[in-house]
């Protein structure tokens, strides 16, 4: 996440497991502003990435699915409530 209070712009950007969130990245492959909505991708990149053992997170798996860079189904990131994860712990 980068940008003003408000104005927040999010990067899509290559790291390695180990690394921490907000430090150095290998390579940058687009930007997302969630106020204007414009999304730019590196479609060439992301694919070369991938087919080197790069797994995208779920959210940005959800979103090039959206933009059909990858095909698949999406994967569920909402998250699911406490009670919920107690009740199935009980019954089991």
């Amino acid at each position: 996440k980068v940008g003003k209070i408000h104005t927040a712009t999010f990067r899509v950007v290559v790291t390695q497991k180990t690394a921490a969130a907000k430090r150095k990245y290998l390579e940058l492959l687009g930007n997302i502003n969630r106020k204007t909505k414009a999304v730019s991708l590196n479609k060439d990149r992301i694919l070369y990435w991938i087919s080197k053992g790069a797994q995208p997170s779920d959210t940005i798996h959800n979103l090039l699915i959206s933009h059909g860079i990858i095909s698949g189904k999406k994967i569920p990131v909402h998250k699911t409530s406490k009670n919920t994860k107690e009740a199935v712990a009980v019954t089991s």
